[in-house]
């Protein structure tokens, strides 16, 4: 099997590398189109600023290559922001792949950014099969995509938001799988068995 993790401005790319050398699978690093269309999945992760990251795409060609890719794709963390359609983080117009908005937390009595480990609830995705009621997961953001048609796990942090989304081929984690321990490790087991 053909694992490609797409290269792109965004950091937490060794961390990803790393879990997925310790379930034994292996991968290639890539911004190449054409390996990208070849893979049998394909990982999108992120650590950082959406629209940095956007233009990065922008300028590879990724833009319109990651919308229109048929076998199942993984985003993560700012991986799964950039497949909704709009980021208000300096208003970054993204991919599109999820019709919805990504907001930032609003102001109240909890610190934003979210940092650390949260519940997942109402678990309706195959990423998620074998996993325990109301798992752990490591969540970093400032930003979050509402609960909406295509939430298939939630999370509450100031508000409730959609900690997973899954439309079609396209799976997406607001928290970062490659982090999260054993609930993590099953989510990115689950993803290679799809």
């Amino acid at each position: 099997m053909k694992t490609v993790i797409i290269k792109y401005n965004a950091g937490n790319v060794q961390s990803v590398m790393y879990a997925l050398e310790r379930i034994g699978a292996s991968y290639l690093w890539t911004d190449d189109e054409a390996e990208i269309r070849t893979a049998d999945k394909v990982i999108f992760p992120g650590v950082g600023e959406a629209s940095t990251a956007m233009a990065y795409l922008r300028e590879k060609g990724l833009d319109r290559v990651i919308p229109t890719l048929q076998q199942p794709v993984l985003g993560t963390c700012v991986g799964m922001q950039l497949m909704c359609q709009y980021s208000e983080e300096n208003q970054t117009q993204a991919l599109g792949i999820f019709p919805v908005d990504v907001r930032r937390f609003p102001a109240g009595e909890l610190k934003v950014p979210h940092v650390g480990w949260n519940n997942l609830y109402d678990l309706k995705s195959p990423l998620t099969e074998g996993m325990t009621p109301h798992p752990y997961v490591y969540f970093v953001h400032s930003y979050a995509a509402p609960v909406c048609e295509y939430t298939v796990a939630s999370c509450d942090y100031v508000v409730p938001f959609s900690a997973m989304l899954h439309k079609d081929n396209f799976y997406a984690a607001q928290f970062h799988a490659e982090i999260s321990g054993k609930e993590g490790q099953l989510i990115l087991e689950n993803f290679l068995k799809l």
